[in-house]
């Protein structure tokens, strides 16, 4: 039984230039607006507050700076990779390449955690702002239809209802499954439409909320410490690095769009490195501006952004910056059924999963099936969990991708140095090694809870690996091993 059989990387580069299953329609702009789509959600529009008043103060700025630079580490190596193996299953295709099959489907299962659940987080956070942005308009959703079963949610005159299932969650997790099985063009083409809506927001809040700075809300930059190791200080501006480093988690659904793109070995990289640089300056501007116009200790609430523009006379931006809130969220769930769908597909070419799930539209050319299984699945966790059940595996999984593929480049570069590489990540023997230890850090950080629940979830993997995965992946049978029923 060979856990550790490999995916050659020139087969790979093979089948990526020869393989015309997906339709292959994007550029560089479409690879830039879907990272900062999947990047730029909740993350700008709550963190920026929590963080400066509970961790931070003014120094969330440099929080979000040392997160930003913890995130380029990863990013160089997502790049090179993309670039060497263009192939829609990301991390997984990487891992199969560099570590081994048991690598690859410990990724590839890992990753559920990161797009599916994440999928599942946002919608349920996409639900919340939206009744409150429809409420501002005058349009009540029954409060039975607002949040997951068994949640209380209380009425204006003080009385409260029990919620049934979370409507709104659902819907957009309909509609954006909807697009993705009609075409990747026109989902690219919705994703580029709410980016601009999202940017335009927070750009407009940069330029109004600017002039309304008061210097002496940054002093002093740095609160002295209280004690408490994350209550302010330096040991205070690590911890909020390492909560608003989950930001910046989305840059790498990029590289599951390889096969859709037009010039992958050029335009992966542009899109990967382009919209985690993008995202980090506007990351730095909106957290200056925001303890500039308000004292850090006033921003600890759900709303920070919405609290900032009203302290600088902008009130009539509250309804706009919910707009740019709801579109943000809406990029992000795209981002992320994308990328799942598209990891469950390459798993099926490779036998890892059943055959039906690699099943293309003949007309959209759309892995259709698997976006329309992958949107199931999320909207009835989306209906029925809270957003503390739903979020709690996300950032470990994520995490846990970015330390294979930072050790994946490290041992590709010894193993087969040779290879044409269209992008090298540069300082690998620095920036790989960096990108593993910053992610493996914040890892150990999380609670044991998070710990038990991935350990759980690994522990199911394994039972679908070896009773079903691996006596049927593709590699084992090319090399002569006997498919077992």
């Amino acid at each position: 039984m060979d856990l550790f059989r490999r995916k050659s990387v020139t087969d790979l580069q093979t089948e990526a230039l020869t393989d015309h299953s997906l339709k292959r329609v994007l550029g560089p702009v479409n690879l830039v607006t879907l990272g900062i789509g999947a990047i730029i959600g909740t993350g700008i529009f709550v963190l920026t507050g929590t963080v400066a008043a509970q961790n931070a103060g003014p120094g969330v700025i440099l929080s979000f700076v040392l997160a930003g630079v913890a995130s380029i580490f990863a990013a160089f190596c997502y790049a090179e990779f993309a670039s060497l193996v263009p192939m829609a299953g990301s991390a997984y295709t990487y891992g199969y390449a560099t570590l081994g099959e048991l690598f690859a489907w410990i990724i590839g299962w890992d990753l559920i955690l990161e797009y599916a659940l994440g999928a599942t987080t946002v919608s349920i956070g996409w639900s919340g702002y939206v009744v409150s942005f429809l409420n501002g308009i005058g349009i009540h959703i029954p409060p039975e239809l607002q949040a997951a079963r068994g949640t209380v949610v209380t009425l204006a005159d003080g009385s409260s209802v029990t919620a049934l299932f979370n409507l709104p969650a659902v819907f957009i997790i309909a509609l954006v499954t909807s697009l993705l099985v009609i075409g990747i063009r026109e989902s690219a083409n919705f994703n580029n439409f709410i980016v601009f809506v999202k940017l335009a927001v927070i750009v407009l809040f940069i330029a109004l909320a600017a002039q309304a700075v008061d210097a002496s809300n940054w002093t002093p930059f740095i609160p002295e410490n209280t004690g408490v190791r994350e209550n302010f200080g330096w040991t205070g501006v690590m911890t909020g690095a390492g909560i608003v480093f989950f930001a910046y988690i989305g840059f790498d659904a990029v590289s599951t769009a390889a096969q859709e793109t037009r010039n992958p070995q050029k335009d992966m990289p542009i899109g990967i490195i382009g919209s985690l640089l993008i995202c980090t300056v506007l990351y730095i501007v909106v957290s200056a501006v925001a303890t500039g116009v308000v004292p850090h200790r006033d921003l600890d609430v759900p709303d920070p952004i919405a609290v900032a523009a009203d302290r600088a006379g902008l009130g009539w931006m509250s309804q706009l910056i919910k707009l740019g809130a709801i579109a943000g969220l809406s990029s992000v769930i795209l981002v992320m059924l994308l990328g799942q769908s598209r990891i469950f597909w390459t798993m099926s070419r490779d036998g890892l999963l059943p055959p039906f799930v690699q099943s293309v539209h003949p007309k959209f050319r759309t892995p259709w099936l698997t976006s329309i299984v992958t949107g199931i699945g999320v909207s009835i966790f989306s209906a029925l969990l809270t957003v503390r059940e739903a979020a709690s595996l996300v950032s470990i999984g994520t995490l846990l991708a970015f330390v294979i593929v930072s050790c994946g480049v490290l041992v590709l570069r010894i193993r087969e140095p040779e290879l044409r590489r269209p992008f090298k990540a540069p300082w690998v023997w620095f920036v790989a090694p960096a990108g593993a230890a910053s992610a493996l850090y914040l890892m150990i950080s999380l609670p044991w809870r998070t710990w038990q629940r991935l350990l759980i979830w690994f522990a199911i993997g394994m039972v679908v690996y070896f009773g079903y995965s691996h006596r049927r992946a593709r590699l084992g049978l090319r090399a002569g091993e006997p498919a077992r029923r």
